[in-house]
């Protein structure tokens, strides 16, 4: 423990110290830059430069990165005001057969865990709340299940992503329901208004992995289009250890494939229609109990949409959406049908279908006052079944509802009068199963000078139960509650920044206060047989500070990180939620030699309290090492060494993690 807090004070020294001493020392430089004249997803501008603190080495333009998510109208992101980031292209390729996990965990403020590797479900924690308080979007659609309340993240593989926007905070104003931690984006590739362009990879990697993929896009004469996609396999490692009572001493392979693509159509200035289409999945291995079996777990995601974003006039726009998602897990057990008697082992489908509809008008009466008016609809389909030994009259999932819908009417006003700033909004969702939840959020900025800027907001949010929760039929080992209530929050945070051309600093904290809070108990306290149930049990109160810096010292050489420290408890007894570490540092150093680029990431965590046991999972430090070279007809080798030093550590209880692993690619862009 004494070193743990060595290597995080040591981390806090050199982050604290670097970005103060090298910020000082920056001229004056105004923190708003020209911005792109692309045009995409969701009709958002974008460049295809490094957000600030993530900015590429070399002497490239600095464009500003636009943002669409924060304020769901395109805007430069240092004009946002909140805990916002964005993860470029250019920075995903530093991840080589990485996952959406791996590039999240990168980022301040967002931790991530897994069952067992890349293939198995994985979720994440925005500012220590639950994996299900945060709402995760493809394209602007929502693709959270209704049943879980979990996104499929392992089935979103990288290289289909052309950037990712990150909301921290409260943003059920926005958004709706699920939106208490925060909004994670996914903008998938193609819908780029730039001339024919295409990539491809392929690479190999430990445990017998592999990676292909393959894409290009383009605009002409009015058209835009893109089609992309990828494969790749794995020989994987043992999901478990030895103790759980679903070990197996077999390595969990997995195999995963994705396919999308854009078509739009501008068929008069300020008129265009656009059809977008998303398919992705992921068949992994798992262990489900003796006897030794190749379980698999498949979960997939599909999204559509069409989009007509028209400029009715000169400060009007309107935007129609319709978007259609499916999100499904299921289970193939083999021990299912040869040992019925053992309920452990089941196959096991659930799956969510959801319709998403939008009306949004952007009203621009100047370049800095705006009002967006919009209502949506979100409507909810879910099914599942879990068959005892294969048999049908065993499956047993019968929801007592099957659907739900929410409509929802919305207004949010950004305006900003010389140094001062604001943005402010406000919903109504009219739930079919627990009426209206009227949510709220006031944000006010201040430019103390051009480098510094100071804020302030308070917002509220809310959670409606999933169905798992709600209508779970009693069985040995869970029952699900339909007297749930939604779970609120109440967030206030305060923040500050400096922003020049080579350095960037960020201090926020925050609280978040969640009441009618969900836990899993069980029903019979004290009783080691009981079911376990979700209920309400009150308030949990979520503290934080966050510190993130990045300071380019030149064309070569670029350091970045950020300190955490969490105090995530329930604030009936005191007691810490769990899986949440309270301090993590992030350190990263690029460096450019000659031609090559190198780049060396730090990541520690320190201890978290478990779910299942109450115990203590030990905090642990990573070390990461990633090296690339351009070769000639615009090719380029990449190579990344995750955990150099083989570390064991633990995520969640009984289930292992990757040891040292190396993957190499070969990149092809024109």
């Amino acid at each position: 423990m004494q070193l743990l807090t060595y290597r995080l004070s040591a981390a806090a020294a050199a982050v604290v110290v670097s970005f103060s001493v090298f910020g000082q020392s920056q001229t004056s430089t105004p923190t708003s830059t020209p911005t792109s004249t692309s045009t995409g997803k969701a009709g958002a501008q974008e460049s295809n430069v490094m957000p600030p603190g993530e900015l590429k080495l070399g002497p490239t333009p600095q464009l500003a990165t636009i943002v669409v998510t924060p304020g769901r109208t395109a805007e430069p992101l240092s004009d946002t005001l909140g805990d916002n980031s964005v993860i470029g292209r250019d920075e995903l390729e530093t991840l080589p057969n990485g996952t959406l996990a791996n590039a999240l965990v990168r980022e301040h403020g967002i931790e991530a865990l897994d069952y067992g590797g890349p293939q198995s479900q994985s979720s994440v924690n925005i500012r220590g709340t639950n994996s299900n308080q945060s709402l995760i979007l493809i394209d602007g659609l929502r693709v959270n299940s209704a049943t879980s309340g979990n996104a499929p993240l392992s089935a979103i593989p990288l290289n289909s992503i052309e950037r990712v926007e990150i909301v921290r905070g409260t943003a059920s104003s926005l958004y709706g329901a699920d939106a208490i931690g925060g909004v994670i984006n996914v903008i998938t590739r193609g819908d780029q208004d730039r001339p024919f362009s295409a990539y491809a990879n392929a690479g190999v990697g430990s445990y017998a992995t592999t990676q292909y993929d393959a894409g290009f896009s383009g605009a002409k004469d009015g058209w835009v289009y893109s089609l992309f996609g990828g494969y790749g396999q794995s020989g994987g490692t043992n999901a478990t250890k030895a103790g759980n009572y679903s070990y197996n001493p077999d390595k969990d392979s997995y195999y995963r494939s994705n396919v999308g693509g854009t078509l739009g159509y501008t068929w008069r200035a300020g008129q265009t229609v656009t059809f977008q289409s998303y398919q992705s999945s992921v068949n992994g291995g798992y262990d489900a109990g003796k006897p030794d079996f190749n379980d698999r777990g498949i979960q997939t995601v599909n999204t559509n949409m069409l989009t007509s974003k028209n400029r009715v006039s000169d400060f009007w726009t309107s935007t129609l959406r319709a978007g259609f998602t499916n999100e499904r897990y299921q289970t193939v057990n083999a021990a299912a049908d040869l040992v019925p008697t053992n309920p452990l082992n089941g196959k096991q489908h659930f799956a969510t279908q959801q319709g998403q509809y939008l009306w949004q008008n952007d009203l621009k009466f100047s370049s800095t006052q705006i009002v967006s008016l919009g209502y949506e609809r979100l409507e909810q389909n879910v099914d599942g079944t879990l068959s005892n030994g294969g048999y049908p009259q065993a499956s047993y999932v019968n929801y007592q509802q099957t659907s739900r819908y929410t409509n929802s009417l919305f207004g949010i006003y950004r305006g900003a009068w010389g140094p001062q700033s604001v943005q402010a909004s406000v919903r109504n969702d009219n739930n079919s199963q627990y009426g209206n939840f009227v949510t709220g959020s006031l944000v006010y900025g201040l430019s103390l000078t051009p480098q510094w800027r100071a804020t302030v907001g308070a917002n509220t949010g809310f959670r409606a139960p999933n169905f798992n929760e709600l209508y779970w039929p009693v069985t040995p080992f869970y029952a699900g509650n339909p007297l749930l209530q939604p779970e609120k929050s109440r967030n206030i945070e305060m923040g500050l920044k400096y922003s020049t051309e080579k350095t960037q600093l960020s201090l926020v904290a925050y609280r978040n206060e969640i009441t009618n809070l969900i836990l899993t108990q069980p029903v019979v306290p004290g009783d080691i047989y009981s079911p376990y149930a979700p209920i309400n049990v009150g308030q949990a109160l979520i503290q934080g500070v966050s510190l993130f810096g990045s300071h380019r010292f030149n064309s070569d050489t670029q350091v970045r990180g950020s300190l955490n420290w969490l105090d995530p408890r329930n604030a009936e007894t005191g007691a810490l939620l769990p899986q949440r570490a309270q301090r993590v540092a992030k350190l990263a150093l690029d460096q450019a030699v000659w031609r090559a680029r190198l780049t060396a990431e730090w990541y520690v965590s320190s201890e978290r309290k478990d779910t299942m046991s109450g115990g203590s999972l030990g905090g642990y430090s990573l070390l990461n090492l990633q090296g690339s070279y351009p070769l000639p007809s615009g090719a380029e080798v990449q190579v990344r060494w995750n955990n150099v030093f083989g570390k064991q550590y633990t995520l969640i209880q009984g289930y292992s993690t990757l040891g040292s692993n190396v993957f190499v690619n070969l990149a092809w862009r024109m």
